[in-house]
């Protein structure tokens, strides 16, 4: 039985049938909130809007978590770094919003983390000092933010042992213990993009991907299905502009400044087993560091750059040399055995829609978000972080809802309401299913157990398996190849699991 969250072809042809003018009932396709861009952002509207008992449509051109919510670091984080540069504000703001991702709206997507960072030879006393510090300011963003210690344990000091636990391919010459403390890490950022629009479809949100807005306004855009070719017109009472690093094409005049982040995808094998961030400061620096986070599939991922990107938007983002070295040389500095080039499996790049404040230096602009609404009354959002996506989902759609006149039968609901699959933690611990599937599905876990018969791994050296490739295409939305292996798994980060899953792929689009 299809349940009211399931995305699929199926339903996309009916309601965009209706969107398009097919449905008997004019006043059912109303629309009250046209969301354009799928990311993490504009679900997040989508669902605010939904939950708030508004008529909500949103368009997206290619797929859910198609840009770069997909590429992010997959931490849920509470702002360490902009209490270095004195954004307290924005701080406090991402460990509120830790807190509710972790406790309230998706426990079985958002795990606690140790980050260590290993005192060595290089590391100063001054510098051991600062980084105590910093965590130890953490640890009040996260007492203010009301996220107990048993969930986020406070910060401490380590002793080498502990640290090679931890790391065991950390240099133990020199190591003279290290630092921890407790953030929040996404199984995958694109499952939260997912149940966020699955979340919204289940309160009547209409969830269109292969939707491009060509043009927009406050009232409404023209849209084009690119599966088809057709262009259509919508009216809408309000418009929200979410669509990211590409928001400019839809808003003359914004001016954004990307700036791109990319990472390295390693086997668990370069790290020993590695089962914490490992955290490294970057040279010359006082507040950037290159950390390694385990990551499921047995890979580590490394990151993270924060380099120019000016010129044309890419819709797929690539590392460049200059920026795998960096990343190689700058984890190898805390290992006994440097890493090469030799060692990763793949890599991925993303570009973060920050506004230009003419800050010198991309890594110096700021991660607040803005809302902004042009004359006509396109409501524009841009900037923040993925960790902080409720709260800026939460603003633009007030400023969308002031500037159009629209009332909305309920307040925002969004602090409080589970995404599909969540539960507490003894519901989750009770679910009948391999703990990593709940991981990642959270109750619905038992129904991707019975989407298929077999579950033996699609990739050799992989967890992935047919029956979740079979529930992505009947419930996530899943329309393409590139959609099961690229969004709904992460099969693809590493281009020959991605070879070796295409046949399953095929398969599971074929039933």
């Amino acid at each position: 039985m299809t349940a009211p969250s399931s995305l699929n072809a199926a339903r996309r042809a009916r309601e965009l049938a209706s969107l398009q003018g097919g449905a008997p009932a004019p006043d059912v396709d109303r629309v009250d909130v046209l969301v354009i861009g799928g990311g993490v952002t504009g679900a997040g509207v989508a669902l605010d809007a939904a939950s708030r008992g508004l008529r909500t449509v949103l368009v997206e051109k290619h797929d859910l978590a198609f840009g770069t919510s997909r590429w992010s670091s997959k931490l849920v984080h509470g702002g360490l770094r902009y209490l270095a540069s004195g954004a307290v504000g924005i701080a406090y703001e991402s460990a509120v919003e830790r807190d509710i991702l972790l406790r309230r709206t998706a426990p079985h997507l958002v795990q606690p983390l140790p980050q260590v960072v290993p005192l060595l030879p290089g590391t100063s006393p001054a510098g051991a000092a600062l980084v105590r510090a910093g965590f130890l300011a953490g640890d009040a963003l996260r007492i203010g933010a009301g996220t107990p210690s048993a969930l986020l344990p406070r910060s401490r000091r380590l002793r080498p042992a502990e640290v090679l636990r931890y790391a065991p391919t950390v240099e133990a010459a020199g190591l003279r213990g290290g630092l921890v403390f407790w953030d929040g890490q996404l199984v995958d950022d694109a499952r939260l993009v997912v149940a966020l629009a699955r979340t919204a479809a289940a309160h009547g949100a209409r969830v269109l991907t292969r939707v491009a807005a060509l043009d927009a306004t406050g009232s409404g855009a023209r849209l084009r299905d690119e599966l088809t070719g057709d262009t259509f017109e919508v009216s809408a009472r309000t418009v929200v502009n979410a669509a990211g690093v590409w928001a400019g094409d839809l808003a003359p005049g914004l001016s954004l400044r990307p700036s791109r982040g990319t990472h390295l995808v390693l086997p668990q094998s370069a790290f020993g087993g590695l089962t914490a961030g490992l955290t490294v400061p970057v040279p010359g620096e006082t507040n950037r560091f290159v950390f390694a986070l385990p990551a499921p599939e047995g890979r580590v991922y490394l990151g993270l750059t924060d380099e120019e990107a000016p010129g044309p938007v890419p819709d797929v983002p690539t590392a460049s040399e200059g920026e795998i070295d960096f990343l190689l040389s700058t984890i190898s500095t805390a290992l006994r055995r440097p890493l090469t080039r030799a060692d990763v499996i793949g890599s991925f790049a993303g570009l973060r829609p920050l506004l230009d404040d003419g800050t010198g230096r991309t890594a110096d602009v700021s991660r607040k978000h803005a809302v902004l609404t042009a004359p006509d009354g396109l409501v524009t959002v841009v900037g923040g972080k993925l960790t902080t996506y409720r709260r800026m989902a939460e603003d633009a759609l007030d400023a969308a809802l002031r500037r159009s006149g629209l009332t909305a039968p309920r307040p925002c609901r969004t602090r409080a309401l589970p995404l599909v699959g969540a539960g507490s933690p003894a519901t989750l611990a009770a679910v009948s299913a391999p703990p990593r599937l709940v991981r990642r599905y959270g109750t619905e876990a038992p129904a991707v157990l019975a989407s298929a018969r077999t579950h033996q791994p699609v990739a050799p050296g992989t967890d992935t398996t047919l029956a979740e490739l079979r529930f992505a295409v009947a419930h996530e939305g899943a329309l393409t190849v590139d959609d099961l292996l690229d969004r709904r798994t992460r099969l693809g980060l590493a281009p020959g699991d991605r070879e070796q899953a295409l046949a399953a792929a095929r398969e599971a689009l074929g039933d």
